[in-house]
């Protein structure tokens, strides 16, 4: 299993009326984290599309347990728990950092994509070697 951490401070533009931080920024927290566990793998998004291969979200599934507030600093835990194939999942626990309580959950699905022809594809084998030394 391939596990990161990210942490993240709400930002006031981030909230709704109410003071909760808004439902749809729970997505940019998952790409932000996302971004930086690839980065941790040792590959960039920049340089997967530079090799030819996107990855869009196919399926996003949120679970709300607590709200979060502004100036909350969260601390989201991503994974990684099966090799891919065509399809890669991420799954996220985001806590508040400083009471530790877990207030969301969730999971993206990405799939592989051949820029050129947009077309699915297999994970590209140089890819799957990085992640064969995390998991």
């Amino acid at each position: 299993m391939f596990i990161s951490e990210t942490k993240i401070r709400v930002r006031y533009s981030e909230t709704d009326q109410m003071g909760y931080v808004y439902y749809g920024n729970y997505a940019s927290y998952y790409e932000v984290a996302r971004v930086e566990m690839m980065r941790e793998l040792g590959v960039s998004y920049k340089e997967m599309e530079e090799r030819g291969c996107m990855m869009p979200i196919v399926e996003l599934k949120i679970k709300f347990l607590r709200p979060a507030y502004y100036d909350d600093l969260l601390k989201v835990i991503t994974k990684v728990t099966e090799m891919p194939n065509t399809r890669m999942s991420f799954n996220y626990e985001i806590y508040n950092e400083v009471t530790g309580k877990l207030i969301n959950t969730g999971e993206t699905i990405l799939a592989f994509v051949n820029i050129a022809i947009r077309k699915p594809i297999k994970a590209p084998e140089w890819f799957l070697e990085l992640l064969k030394e995390k998991i």
